[in-house]
C-alpha cells in the first residue's frame, strides 16, 4: 500500500498568523482579527478560515504579506 501525501493548495488567515507569529493559538487569532486591520487581496477580512493562495497579498495592520507556494524559497 502506497502512502500518498495529499498537498493542501492553500492556508487559513488563523494559521497565516501562527506561522507569522502574530498569535499563539486559534482562540488569539480569533481576537486579533477582530482587532487588527487585516486585508486580502485589498479587502477587509474579518474570517480565520478565509483561504489564502499563493500569490495572495494580506496586510496587517499596514504591513504587507504575500502568500508563498510551499517550493519557493
Amino acid at each position: 500500500m502506497d502512502n500518498m501525501k495529499k498537498e493542501v493548495p492553500y492556508i487559513t488567515l488563523g494559521q497565516f498568523l501562527k506561522i507569522k507569529d502574530y498569535v499563539q493559538s486559534g482562540g488569539e487569532a480569533k481576537h486579533l482579527i477582530h482587532t487588527f486591520s487585516i486585508q486580502v487581496n485589498g479587502d477587509e477580512e474579518n474570517r480565520r478560515g478565509r483561504k489564502l493562495y499563493p500569490g495572495d497579498q494580506v496586510v496587517i495592520n499596514g504591513e504587507p504579506h504575500e502568500i508563498a507556494s510551499d517550493d519557493e524559497s
